[in-house]
């Protein structure tokens, strides 16, 4: 099966097939990594208003002497922010030092208070219509919109009501976690599929998983770039490691062209050894639609 070399969005625009995550890098950590993957071949970094960590994503970015026109940025919307739109897209852009983003997603399709609970009297829906007109009135300041961690309940009720698909819907993905239910309704729509988590997360067991293990060995590459390569050889994903070690970084981008065969022999993994990193019950919302939650 042979390896994809880039995304392209339903906007036009070319996404890169691996990006560096940021979730978890702490600031003073983060903008070395930043710099390092930029120096190193990254052309898509990935980071959050609800990370706390844009300001020093953006100091990375100056770091790394890299052209901002050979970026792909993403930032997301927080969910405490889910009412003022342009405001957190201001923000954000201030924080990173930058006039505009690539992608803008919404973190979560679950509105949260100042306090951060739930706030059930306000609708994603109506949050994806903010995303949308913001969209359409500052073409300067974002270049597409998406959404991360939405369900295929959820991203079907989304469907109904825009008027502008997501580019993008950012989901965990890794052997134990295909939700591949999400990707069927993604590929349908015409939206990209970016794998967060594609390790399984801090000290995955993935990483010791005897299938992986095999394949890791077969390749004369570390179980980590055998996860990483699984979702590449995937049509319609693009893919987000995390780390902040310089090696680790550099190394994360080596991937493999794996066989039909081995892409199912990771698959079955999910069918044994399933599990989910990152659960929504922290929102106040519930399972927002994921079956195993």
């Amino acid at each position: 099966m042979p390896i994809q070399t880039e995304t392209k969005l339903n906007t036009g625009a070319i996404m890169p097939l691996i990006g560096l995550g940021t979730w978890k890098s702490q600031p003073g950590e983060v903008e070395h990594a930043v710099e390092t993957a930029l120096r190193n071949g990254y052309k898509h970094i990935d980071t959050a208003a609800a990370y706390a960590n844009e300001k020093e994503v953006g100091l990375g970015i100056k770091a790394s002497g890299v052209p901002r026109s050979e970026i792909f940025l993403t930032t997301k919307l927080n969910n405490i922010d889910h009412l003022d739109v342009e405001g957190a897209l201001n923000n954000s852009l201030e924080q990173l030092g930058t006039d505009y983003v690539d992608l803008y997603l919404m973190h979560w399709p679950a509105p949260m208070t100042k306090d951060f609970k739930a706030d059930k009297s306000v609708s994603w829906l109506d949050t994806w219509k903010s995303l949308e007109k913001v969209y359409t009135e500052h073409p300067e300041k974002v270049k597409a919109i998406g959404v991360s961690n939405v369900s295929a309940a959820f991203l079907e009720d989304l469907l109904k009501i825009a008027t502008v698909v997501p580019a993008v819907n950012q989901v965990e993905r890794h052997p134990s976690c295909l939700q591949d239910d999400i990707l069927a309704a993604c590929q349908k729509a015409g939206i990209i599929l970016t794998a967060y988590s594609p390790l399984g997360s801090d000290n995955s067991p993935l990483l010791k998983n005897a299938a992986v293990l095999r394949l890791a060995e077969k390749y004369g590459v570390t179980p980590a770039n055998i996860l990483v390569s699984f979702q590449v050889n995937t049509p319609n994903v693009n893919v987000l490691p995390k780390s902040v070690t310089r090696e680790r970084i550099i190394a994360n981008l080596k991937v493999v062209d794996l066989t039909e065969e081995e892409i199912l022999q990771l698959k079955e993994i999910d069918k044994i050894a399933h599990f989910r990193a990152c659960t929504p019950g922290w929102t106040g919302w519930g399972s927002l639609g994921f079956p195993d939650c």
